[in-house]
């Protein structure tokens, strides 16, 4: 299977993303990227520090809390600086999201290869909200 059946396979079959630095403010590209995915049937999980909720979901500090809270994280959507991604990497790999979604801007080859090699997707520096409709078709 080629990257663009891949990506249409797991956008079609996920059910839940996890939104790393998901912001509360709507006028922030990462709340109307979740927005855009809960319209789109997702069920999205806030993972940034603090609490509360966002779009109605509960935020949660860690992907690894995100996991234990909602279950298996389909897809994992990521606005974060470029430089905090490697951070990122061990939590990656314990929570194993089908598809690492790197939005716009956001790009990492490094965490990107060791994330390849454990069997998972990546996409790098691309939007969601845009490509969403032309991956699934509609």
């Amino acid at each position: 299977m080629n990257q663009a059946e891949t990506l249409r396979d797991i956008l079609r079959t996920a059910r839940t993303i996890a939104v790393v630095g998901l912001s509360p403010s709507a006028h922030r590209a990462s709340h109307q990227v979740a927005a855009y995915l809960q319209r789109a049937g997702y069920r999205i999980v806030p993972v940034r520090p603090g609490a509360g909720t966002i779009l109605g979901e509960p935020v949660h500090a860690t992907l690894e809390e995100a996991h234990r809270a909602a279950g298996p994280l389909d897809i994992v959507n990521l606005f974060r600086r470029s430089e905090t991604i490697p951070d990122l990497l061990q939590s990656l790999l314990a929570v194993r999201p089908r598809l690492v979604w790197m939005q716009l801007g956001v790009h990492h080859e490094p965490t990107a290869a060791r994330l390849r090699e454990a069997g998972m997707t990546v996409v790098m520096d691309r939007c969601l909200m845009v490509d969403h409709p032309l991956i699934v078709g509609g």
